[in-house]
């Protein structure tokens, strides 16, 4: 399946740009607060965040309106994703994709720092000092709060801060977070045309906003939201969400459970001991999302799951058990038995495969770079050229090569470690939109690769720290990564005739969506100090990832056997998918699927894809495409109440103590 397209002269103006940035900075602003301190349902989430689907909807059917009763046209439909895809890059910059941990890595050796752990003598002489504050006393009320913050209005409170302490880590950080983005901008501006175009990828994330949308252009949005289909499937969820969310506020009311702990019908040792603690959530979007994708991928990330726990057992069947400290020290946020460092050869096979199949591709757009030869514009989906794009990666990964090298790393390392970075971030974005998950988290992290075949003596203490900390900022919790985003408005954007006009305005969203985080996310801990704040997770790994570095500073230590070996078979086994999948057309197997097999992700959204897969199955077999077209909107209609129900509740979480959560927090 391909995206809808609709008519590749579509313009849009300004005044979508200017909503797009305006409702950016209002979810910016209001995330960290409502995340953080009302303990609310979190605005964003994931790669399909709820607060923008949720003003989309509204949005678009205020839209309607308008046109029907007075003949405006105050917004197109393409106009209205551009809204939506500027909004969900900004959701993500507002919490876990960069605000959530990024203050409490910049202050956590001061802060933590106790005679217990001798970060002071073994990690703060190691810290660059233009990178994080001097100021203790501005590190102290930020945990603390300011003296009488909590009586302060918000305006008080801005002038109140120490601001001479956070500008210079400020500007250094935002240098560097900037220059990334620019990197990951290039990168998709290379690939998406070969993603979208030449292998024709489904991107089930964007279905329903392409869906939508292009009904609104047609002028029958009534006619698509009042289907048959998409109100029954729409029900399902807003029944439960309703029934359970009343429970939640009134417990005395009745409970559909949408958890079952499965984990007690399988024994603790034997072959199935895997699953000992397994779950099964019910999440009707999901389960949409995974009738959407295509069959084989659907079909891929539950069956690897159940065969990841399968070997777990087997392993100890056969009295191969390898004990969890054979890990050493890791950076990886799930990883915690070796054989799960599977994924780390997997990624890196996978990565050379998404190369080879775009071999053609980038061959002629480095000749274009190399020759300064220009497309035809008749001919140019890309937002700017194949030639800029090309040298503005090379020219911006240099700079990013300095700005590492100017910290402290060597320049090798700096090459290998942002290489491996963004390695990972193309692999996990080719996961996240091929296979429509919405919800993704990395195993093992990209430090944990280099380390294992490396070994930590490959970086200088300073450069360890550094590489940590750097990957914690960007490029450890991809949960509400940008680069996935850039690649879904990589393929809305190509219908569109003023591809500047898009830039220009993706560029502000980015640079204004990490200034207005920044200073929503400091304002926030200076009112009401971070100890107050639902940041207990946020805490407690970063302080894991500054543990870990002690540990490799004081007692350096060889790489583990384990954690190569086991990388090793996972770049035998993703190899060996690759060719089945690649040479074999009735091959049941996508590799990609091999690359969820560990995730946290997996394990609660395992089920809903074997759901939705299970229904496209039937679907296709006994209906054909006829049946699919009608029965998709049945699908669209799950994702759709769920996410309404999910909106409806977090307004209603504003005012009250306690919120309601429809989807995964």
């Amino acid at each position: 399946m391909i995206p809808v397209a609709p008519s590749p002269t579509q313009a849009i103006r300004w005044r979508a740009v200017l909503v797009g940035l305006a409702l950016s900075i209002a979810i910016c602003a209001l995330t960290p607060y409502n995340n953080s301190y009302l303990h609310g349902t979190p605005l964003g989430g994931g790669h399909f965040p709820l607060a923008p689907f949720f003003i989309t909807v509204w949005l678009t059917v205020f839209a309607a309106l308008i046109r029907r009763f007075s003949g405006l046209s105050l917004l197109t439909g393409r106009e209205l994703l551009v809204i939506w895809i500027f909004t969900v890059m900004a959701s993500g910059i507002a919490y876990t994709g960069l605000a959530r941990t990024f203050f409490i890595n910049l202050t956590a050796p001061f802060h933590f720092a106790t005679v217990g752990n001798r970060w002071a003598e073994a990690l703060q002489p190691l810290l660059p000092g233009a990178l994080y504050p001097g100021d203790g006393e501005a590190v102290r009320q930020l945990y603390d709060g300011l003296p009488g913050g909590r009586e302060m209005g918000w305006g008080e409170v801005f002038s109140s801060m120490p601001w001479a302490a956070w500008v210079a880590p400020l500007l250094m950080w935002g240098l560097f977070i900037l220059l990334c983005y620019f990197v990951m901008v290039c990168f998709v501006n290379l690939l998406a045309r070969q993603w979208v175009n030449n292998e024709r990828m489904n991107l089930p994330l964007l279905r329903v906003p392409l869906l939508m949308e292009e009904a609104f252009d047609e002028g029958r949005l009534g006619g698509f939201l009042l289907d048959r289909y998409l109100l029954t499937g729409l029900l399902v969820p807003v029944f439960i969400h309703t029934i359970n969310g009343l429970h939640f506020y009134f417990p005395v009311w009745p409970q559909i459970p949408t958890l079952i702990l499965a984990g007690e019908y399988f024994p603790q040792y034997g072959l199935f001991s895997g699953f000992y603690k397994l779950k099964i959530y019910l999440y009707p979007a999901f389960i949409g999302f995974a009738f959407l994708a295509s069959r084989q991928i659907s079909f891929s990330f539950w069956f690897f799951f159940i065969l990841g726990g399968l070997l777990y057992g087997l392993l100890g069947v056969i009295g191969y058990s390898v004990p969890a400290a054979a890990l050493g020290v890791t950076f990886g946020p799930t990883l915690a038995q070796p054989e799960e460092t599977q994924m780390v050869g997997a990624y890196g096979v996978f990565f050379l495969f998404i190369l080879w199949l775009a071999r053609r591709h980038l061959m002629e757009a480095i000749k274009d770079a190399v020759t300064f030869r220009s497309r035809k514009r008749g001919e140019r989906t890309e937002w700017f050229s194949v030639r800029a794009s090309f040298w503005g990666a090379v020219l911006g990964w240099i700079a990013i090569l300095v700005w590492l090298a100017w910290a402290g790393m060597n320049p090798f390392a700096a090459f290998l470690l942002t290489g491996a970075f963004f390695m990972v971030m193309i692999v996990a974005s080719r996961v996240i939109c091929q296979g429509g998950i919405a919800y993704f988290t990395l195993t093992a992290a990209p430090l944990d690769g280099l380390i294992a075949f490396f070994g930590p003596g490959f970086f200088s203490q300073v450069g360890l720290l550094l590489a940590a900390v750097v990957q914690k900022v960007l490029f450890l919790d991809l949960r509400e990564s940008l680069m996935p985003s850039l690649f879904h408005a990589g393929s809305l954007s190509q219908p569109v005739k003023n591809k500047k006009v898009f830039l220009g305005g993706m560029g502000l969203v980015l640079v204004t969506s990490v200034a207005v985080s920044f200073g929503a996310m400091l304002m926030l801990c200076y009112k009401f100090g971070i100890r107050e704040l639902q940041m207990d997770w946020a805490s407690r790994t970063v302080t894991t990832v500054y543990a870990n570095i002690q540990t490799l500073v004081e007692t350096p230590h060889v790489a583990s056997h384990w954690m190569f070996t086991f990388a090793i078979v996972g770049a035998v086994v993703m190899t060996g998918l690759v060719l089945c999948y690649h040479r074999f057309y009735w091959w049941p197997i996508h590799p990609i699927g091999y690359l969820t097999t560990y995730s946290s992700a997996m394990r609660i959204l395992w089920f809903s894809f074997f759901v939705g897969w299970f229904c496209n199955t039937l679907c296709m077999r006994y209906g054909g495409v006829g049946l699919f077209k009608r029965l998709r909107l049945f699908f669209v209609g799950l994702i759709i109440g769920d996410f309404l129900m999910g909106g409806a509740w977090a307004v209603i979480g504003w005012f009250s103590d306690a919120s309601y959560l429809v989807l995964p927090d």
